[in-house]
């Protein structure tokens, strides 16, 4: 039981990553304005973590490469912190787009995203 448990995690935080990853190439417009104009290259930032994203995903599949995939999804995802903060300081609002009360962008930075590294810490093997 708690093996199965396991897998479907890591099943989980594979195909979250794989998705997401994928959207930033379907839906670029979504991700381009949350990326803070003082790092440039907002492009290439989004197409370079969609890539990134997409071969975590699948690298965490893999006994070979789950733990070194984990690693790597906990930097991503603190390589992302500026885009968070970013969102806040500009409101929570991205006008025809993403607008969330600030609280949720709060509890997504300081919850959510943990949350999210220690659930690739978890399945790290």
């Amino acid at each position: 039981m708690v093996m199965q448990l396991k897998q479907l995690f890591l099943y989980l935080l594979s195909g979250f990553f794989f998705i997401a990853g994928i959207n930033h190439f379907v839906h670029p417009d979504f991700y381009l304005p949350l990326i803070p104009e003082y790092l440039g290259y907002p492009e290439f930032i989004n197409y370079s973590s969609g890539v990134a994203e997409v071969l975590l995903g699948i690298g965490v599949l893999y006994a070979g490469t789950r733990r070194i995939s984990a690693y790597l999804i906990i930097a991503l995802l603190i390589a992302f912190i500026p885009s968070h903060v970013y969102f806040i300081k500009i409101g929570s609002c991205i006008p025809d787009s993403l607008c969330v009360p600030s609280w949720v962008a709060w509890i997504r930075l300081i919850i959510i995203h943990p949350l999210f590294m220690l659930w690739a810490w978890c399945v790290r093997g």
